[in-house]
This record gives C-alpha cells, structure tokens and sequence, in this order.
C-alpha cells in the first residue's frame, strides 16, 4: 500500500513517509474512540451489561492502534517477506512503554492507587504471559533467522486471552452479586463505561466507519514506520532490521499508546488514579494475547536476536511494577524511576542501532 511514494524524490519520499506515520497515529486514536462509542451503544441496544462492555469492549478498544499496526505488519511480511519488526517491536515497546511512560507521568502527576484485586489477579497474570511471551522470544528469536513467534505460540496466546476474559466477566459478575448482596459498593469504580446515546442504525454506521479508519490507520503508520527506517537505514549505513525495530519499539510503540496515555492522564486529573493501572495492566495483557495471538497467527512473527534484550526489558518493567506495587501505591518517586528508566532504554536502543 502507497507504494506510489516511491516515484517521488527522496526528501519528498521522507516527507510523505513522516506525513504517514502522523496521519495515521492520529486516525488510530480518532476512529479507535468512534469503535468503543458505537460498539458500546450496539453492545447496550442488544442488552449487554454495561459491565461487561466495560470488562470487553473498552479494554480491547484501547489496544486496537496496537492490533491494526501488527495484522498490517503481519500481512505486510506474509506478501513481501522479510522480518514482522514492527508487529512485534510495537507490541513489547507498547508494553514497555505503557508502564515505565504512562505510569511514570501518572505517578508523578499524582500517585496512584493499586487496588488489592490488581495485586491479586491482573499483576500475576500479566507476569505469567510476559513470562510467556520472553520464553517464546528468546527461545525461537535467539537465532536472526528462526521465528520469534509461530503460528502454533500465537494459537496459544489467542487461546489463553478467551480464557482470560471468560474468568475476568464471570469474577466480576461474582463480585458484583457480592457487593450488592452486602449492600456495599464496588470495589472497582469506574468499570461500567458512560455509554452515548445514538441510534442503532447510526451506531453500527460509526463503528463500520471506525474499524475503517484503525484498519487504514495502521496500514498509513506500518508505511509510514517501514519508510522512515529503510531511508534512515540507508542515509547512515546501518542494519536496516534494526532501524525497523527502533523506530518500532519508539515512534509507533508511543503513537500505539497515546490512547491508555490519554485514558490515564484524564483519570489522573479526575482523581480516579486507581483506573490509570487497571488501564495498563489490562491493556498490556491484550497486546500479549490478543495482538500476538492474531498477528501471529495471520503469519509467524519473525525478527532479529535484538528482541531477546527488549523481552528482557519488558519483563523487567514488569516484575519491577509488581514489587513497586505491593505497597497498594505508586508515589511520586516510583514515577521518576520508571521514567529515568524509560529514557536509559531509549537511549541504549539509539546506541544500539548506531554503532551497529
């Protein structure tokens, strides 16, 4: 797809390709908002418990920059070849992103509630499929040429996210039966999303024209994200593998993020900081499970032995959140080591990509 950039000049390729990369961001976070709207409005008009649309619809929602990018990636491989960089790079960079930025700025914003059932169920999950993930990447992508993910791991994955939202509604309905037989409130606010109001008609409209615009985004950010590296790649004379892989794990990775970025910011300013968490844990399983878990399984994800530090690094975010985590908040200090963090991994993936 806009292959005709090609016919163009290089500095105007490199404008089209960066025009790309922007165009596209902003149209995955516009129509990802038009897709939860308008599957929720379908979801309550069909009689769905706002619960659940809550527990579903909405988490899924905040990863579908994240899903368009990788299928197009994924896709993208399956017809020209070469290495899925940025479907896998976006995916780990995602997560690594999600928690050392977005819960770093929250955290300093203003700290954050860990509430205990996060502690309990959604931090160990999310080490148990990181955990996972590492042990399928190192395992497969220690070898430049090997798969990092195969199609049978990806199955596995997709598996593993149906039975995690099947345990997720089934406590929550449980938990709620509970609470209200006691009397007493939720211990989660926040989960039963504001629903709009619109038609059904108009409602399955914009949710057409919403998965339109995520999928048209991701094909605009993968070109946009694969442009920019092959000319990078090109003008300073380094392995183009992993230019791809830094401008994943960076650029995309943050544009893939910028909805849990919002959705966390806008709770941090209403004071319901708790949910920034519930947002991130939640959202970096999906981009394991669900993204991996279709990506992978549209076609094996391949990519250089880069990948085994960035797993790494990923997985030590995430063992450091849940340690940071067991004192049921995240102070202003946890917030400056996360992002202190975040800046030390960008810059070792700079250098890394330089001197190589």
């Amino acid at each position: 797809m806009f292959d005709f950039i090609n016919n163009f000049g290089v500095p105007l390729q490199i404008v089209c390709f960066i025009a790309l990369l922007g165009i596209g961001t902003l149209f995955l976070v516009k129509f990802c908002d038009f897709f939860v709207d308008s599957a929720c409005v379908i979801a309550k008009k069909l009689h769905v418990s706002p619960l659940i649309i809550g527990l579903t619809i909405v988490a899924m929602g905040t990863s579908c920059p994240e899903l368009a990018v990788s299928t197009s990636d994924s896709i993208a491989t399956l017809i020209d070849g070469g290495n899925a960089n940025v479907a896998l790079g976006n995916v780990v960079g995602s997560n690594i992103c999600n928690i050392l930025l977005v819960l770093g700025l929250c955290s300093i914003f203003s700290p954050v509630a860990v509430k205990k059932s996060i502690v309990k169920r959604e931090l160990p999950i999310l080490l148990g499929v990181s955990a996972l993930l590492v042990v399928f990447g190192c395992f497969f992508g220690i070898d430049g040429s090997a798969y990092a993910i195969t199609r049978w791991e990806a199955i596995i994955f997709f598996i593993l996210i149906i039975a995690y939202l099947t345990y997720v509604v089934l406590s929550a309905k449980r938990e709620k039966a509970l609470d209200l037989g006691d009397g007493s409130a939720p211990e989660d606010k926040g989960e039963e999303p504001e629903i709009k109001d619109m038609s059904l008609v108009k409602a399955i409209l914009v949710c057409v024209v919403g998965i339109a615009g995520i999928i048209l985004g991701g094909e605009m950010v993968v070109s946009g994200a694969k442009g920019l590296a092959m000319h990078g790649a090109i003008a300073a004379g380094i392995d183009h593998d992993l230019t791809e892989a830094l401008v994943g794990l960076t650029i995309v990775a943050v544009g893939t993020s910028l909805p849990e970025l919002v959705t966390s910011v806008i709770a941090a300013k209403k004071g319901q900081n708790d949910l920034a968490l519930g947002n991130v844990v939640g959202s970096n399983i999906f981009n394991i499970l669900f993204i991996l878990g279709i990506a992978g399984t549209v076609n094996p994800l391949t990519t250089g032995s880069q990948i085994v530090i960035d797993l790494i690094v990923m997985m030590v975010a995430t063992v450091i959140l849940f340690v940071m985590s067991l004192n049921h908040r995240l102070e202003r200090w946890n917030g400056i080591i996360f992002i202190s963090l975040y800046v030390a991994y960008l810059s070792y993936l700079v250098i890394r990509t330089v001197i190589s």
